[in-house]
């Protein structure tokens, strides 16, 4: 058995395949941001809470508390930011809707999640290394 078919990685390398796509939608619209009649686009946002509960709820894990100190897990994940995105763009006179500055938040945004993904991967796989006995 590999890492690949432990659902947990399976989710978080779906989230890092869309999170690679979306960097590579977003360098594009930073490399269009003077070309005439171009649009802003994006990806549709996936819900990676839904799929983790699925996860979950399909293999049943779940929070233990066998300690009075331990926080109790009510079974939902939640979404880290719960704001409405923007579906216009301003458009400049020759037809453009790319707002570099925005762009380039998102593409930091992105980055920032990239690494975020990849530094829990890495911890994971640490995990399933000190328990089966192996040095780090």
């Amino acid at each position: 058995m590999t890492i690949q078919n432990i659902p947990l990685f399976q989710a978080m390398g779906a989230k890092m395949n869309y999170l690679d796509t979306r960097q590579g939608v977003l360098a594009q619209n930073i490399a269009n941001a003077d070309t005439p009649d171009y649009r802003a686009r994006d990806l549709t946002k996936v819900d990676f809470g839904s799929m983790l509960r699925e996860v979950s709820g399909r293999y049943n894990v779940n929070m233990e508390v066998t300690e009075p100190g331990h926080m109790r897990s009510n079974n939902d994940v939640g979404n880290a930011q719960n704001r409405k995105s923007r579906m216009t763009y301003e458009v400049a006179p020759a037809g453009n809707s790319v707002i570099i500055e925005e762009q380039m938040i998102n593409a930091t945004k992105n980055s920032m999640d990239y690494n975020l993904m990849t530094n829990l991967m890495r911890k994971n796989v640490g995990m399933f290394r000190t328990a089966l006995g192996r040095q780090q």
